[in-house]
């Protein structure tokens, strides 16, 4: 069937895949994707145009990706979409610059840079009455002459994420656990060493395992009104040096005091366009306890979609259609896992194995990079030796607790 819209989606892996997927769901549509590799989710995809382009992240090179797929499709609304953080910021900077029929459903890209940037963050939430770990700001110039009003182990980790990953060294993590000031110290060391020009965050460590994680994706109209609140209960994340706090498998579960804070928040600010946040159950104060918020549907997004609240047709008809949405609370009990079963069940508390077992029964359990309507043999094979490659990652970095 044809559409009056053709998706475009910058990126490559998980992320572009679970988004790409949920157009092809909901209107059979073919989405365009510029990645820097050959190789991810996305590439060698049956249901996406997959384009390698190694300067995909210049912004001569994306605004010239964006021009030409517009002509391509000149007859259609070409969706933009980020499904990284440094493209997010792109297509938030250049949308004005766009061709008319071009739609980047994103707010202003200094507001984007200020969001990202976690000590503002922080800060809002401090205005807002939501929740977050005890937390200190930490400078270059501060050298090693600093005092922190918590103890040890203490998380790191850059303010900048997308200045961060632009100066790369050996041992660099998205997050660093530091068990001691000395530990501390050394990571703060190298970091600077390596160019990072921003702050740092210095936090007390929220304890608890995996199964403490939620994660709450939203979706505001073109109006700023939040229309959809979907949150997950992580089980299981992922323990690799660059994958750590990548979500693994998440159950949907309901929260309407934590949904009613953050719906506060965002139509405040005016937010349009996905928003999604990682948050933390701490034991010692019964507290939530946010950590940050992504301007773009997270990297798990296809949890939502596999609910039953498809994000693609949220999009289509807010930005395309013009449609008056309603609120939606999520409240559909489904399954989100990208790890096979045995590690899941391995590595999971027993306590959620019962309710795993019943959304599995129930037929809600859903693989996002698994699509019987994506029949490509060789990226089905590449998926499916990722999948296998899990045995041995968790086994690696992953201390399973009794």
């Amino acid at each position: 069937m044809e559409h009056n819209f053709q998706p475009l989606l910058f990126g490559g892996d998980i992320n572009v895949y679970s988004v790409a997927r949920a157009f092809h769901e909901a209107y059979g549509v073919k989405s365009v994707c510029f990645g820097k590799f050959a190789s991810g989710p996305a590439y060698g995809s049956d249901i996406i145009d997959y384009r390698v382009c190694p300067k995909n992240e210049d912004p001569e090179t994306f605004r010239k990706n964006v021009a030409d797929v517009a002509a391509e499709f000149s007859d259609k609304t070409v969706l933009v979409m980020g499904c990284g953080d440094s493209y997010v910021k792109l297509a938030a900077e250049n949308k004005e610059s766009f061709p008319a029929n071009c739609i980047a459903p994103y707010i202003a890209g200094d507001t984007i840079g200020k969001l990202n940037n976690k000590e503002y963050f922080y800060e809002l939430c401090d205005q807002f009455g939501i929740d977050h770990p005890g937390t200190f700001v930490y400078r270059k110039e501060m050298g090693h002459d600093f005092e922190l009003p918590f103890q040890a182990p203490y998380i790191c980790k850059p303010s900048n994420g997308v200045a961060y990953w632009e100066h790369p060294f050996e041992g660099n993590e998205k997050v660093f656990t530091c068990p001691d000031r000395k530990n501390l110290e050394e990571v703060l060391d190298k970091v600077y060493a390596a160019g990072y020009p921003d702050t740092m965050i210095i936090q007390d460590f929220v304890p608890g395992d995996d199964s403490n994680m939620r994660v709450l994706t939203c979706y505001s109209d073109r109006n700023a009104q939040v229309k959809l609140m979907c949150l997950g209960h992580v089980l299981l994340e992922e323990h690799t040096p660059h994958g750590i706090g990548n979500h693994a498998v998440i159950l949907t579960e309901v929260n309407e005091e934590i949904c009613q804070k953050v719906k506060a928040f965002l139509e405040e600010m005016n937010y349009v366009g996905f928003s999604n946040f990682d948050i933390k159950y701490d034991t010692r104060d019964g507290k939530y306890k946010f950590f940050e918020i992504n301007c773009r549907q997270g990297r798990s997004n296809y949890y939502v979609t596999g609910a039953g609240y498809n994000i693609a047709r949220l999009l289509v008809e807010d930005r395309v259609e013009g449609r008056d949405l309603p609120f939606v609370l999520a409240d559909n009990p489904s399954l989100w896992r990208v790890v096979p079963r045995k590690v899941a069940y391995d590595f999971i508390v027993s306590d959620y194995h019962a309710e795993m077992k019943a959304r599995i029964r129930e037929g809600r359990e859903v693989t996002p990079l698994f699509y019987d309507k994506d029949k490509a043999f060789g990226r089905t094979l590449r998926m499916k030796k990722n999948l296998l490659g899990h045995f041995k990652k968790f086994k690696q970095y992953y201390e399973k607790k009794n």
